[in-house]
């Protein structure tokens, strides 16, 4: 295996296991059983301050029309959502978040904080600044070329 193979093999290890690691750890600090998709619609919506429709959000979040359709059902079924239908094309329905859903989010922001916060102050801001440039490089380069 040449050297550039196995930094990139590596760093991809690396990302992977650290989104595993951080994942895990705000399940279990996120209240209500909410799972980290829903947080991150709702902190999505809550930061437009707009309607979306499911394919915009799908787009956003880089998932399929499907698992942004299951997961707005269950933000929906909670109450943290209202979808309405397009009054101006009734194919399409529109995605806003509720009070309750600026609620739950706040509440979800309010537990993960102190984590991250932690984390962040654990590597030291230094740190954290430079992997920022080339964390952000990398997410442009694989949005660009799917």
């Amino acid at each position: 295996m040449s050297e550039q193979n196995a930094l990139a093999i590596s760093l991809i290890s690396e990302i992977l296991t650290a989104d595993q690691l951080l994942r895990n750890r705000l399940t279990r600090v996120l209240p209500n059983k909410m799972e980290i998709s829903h947080f991150s619609v709702l902190n999505h919506l809550a930061g437009i301050g707009d309607e979306r429709t499911p394919a915009q959000l799908a787009k956003s979040f880089h998932v399929t029309r499907g698992a942004m359709t299951n997961t707005l059902s269950k933000l929906e079924i909670a109450g943290y959502v209202h979808i309405r239908p397009d009054w101006d094309d009734a194919r399409r329905k529109l995605v806003a978040i509720s009070p309750a859903g600026a609620q739950a989010r706040d509440a979800a922001l309010a537990a993960i904080t102190p984590l991250i916060n932690e984390t962040v102050a654990d590597l030291g801001d230094d740190k954290v600044r430079a992997a920022l440039p080339v964390l952000r490089d990398l997410r442009v380069k694989l949005e660009t070329t799917t």
